[in-house]
């Protein structure tokens, strides 16, 4: 967990914990709360998947992406939205994903949790709703992340095609944009969900698909 220490101090802290051990993360709760204080605004990003069908899907596998894709969320809630019903005032963002609406072959460790996920914020969303706090989760598309990256990098090179018109031909079936997510445009999104602007938005799967699931 990586936090700003504050303006005084620009450094940042690190706190590593294994998000599918229960005490570690009851461990990383108390370490924010005692270099930070109170946690007001939390969101749960981390994640693991296996692609794999469901018979060749080993036990392990799939017992690691419920325990860190929603069992971790669960407990990081369960820790720290009580702190935010005595304060009244809270922000949970759950990244969930496209696939927390939708099936996919191959992914059932991914879409199972995702799914789960999506059901677990509209669940906190209704039982916070009277003291201030809201939860949501966003369900992006393809992100530019470092392995999405790497793909469009080696369709590239192998069709010989501009990075561009490789993204646009990787995109071409899943998003009508053609158009990689931004890491920043979903940071962007969180910013806003975290304003009293957005006091009224809460229990909402809010896709970031660049019209994705217009398709569906």
């Amino acid at each position: 967990m990586r936090t700003d220490v504050g303006k005084e101090n620009s450094s940042e802290s690190y706190y590593g914990a294994d998000l599918a051990d229960p005490q570690q993360i009851q461990e990383l709760v108390k370490a924010t709360e005692a270099k930070l204080g109170p946690v007001d605004i939390l969101v749960n990003n981390a994640v693991t998947r296996h692609n794999a069908e469901v018979e060749a899907l080993p036990v392990e596998k799939w017992n690691q992406a419920l325990a860190v894709n929603l069992s971790a969320p669960f407990h990081l809630i369960r820790l720290t939205l009580p702190g935010m019903k005595e304060r009244r005032w809270g922000r949970i963002i759950n990244l969930a994903s496209t696939y927390g609406l939708i099936g996919t072959p191959r992914r059932a460790d991914y879409v199972t949790t995702k799914h789960g996920l999506v059901g677990l914020t509209r669940v906190v969303a209704l039982e916070a709703a009277q003291y201030n706090v809201t939860c949501n989760a966003l369900c992006p598309a393809a992100v530019a992340t470092e392995n999405t990256r790497k793909l469009v990098a080696e369709r590239s090179k192998t069709k010989g095609q501009s990075p561009q018109e490789a993204e646009a031909e990787f995109l071409a079936e899943r998003q009508p944009t053609r158009r990689l997510v931004t890491p920043e445009r979903i940071a962007a999104l969180v910013l806003f969900l975290c304003s009293e602007e957005a006091c009224d938005m809460t229990g909402t799967p809010i896709p970031i698909d660049g019209g994705w699931l217009s398709r569906a």
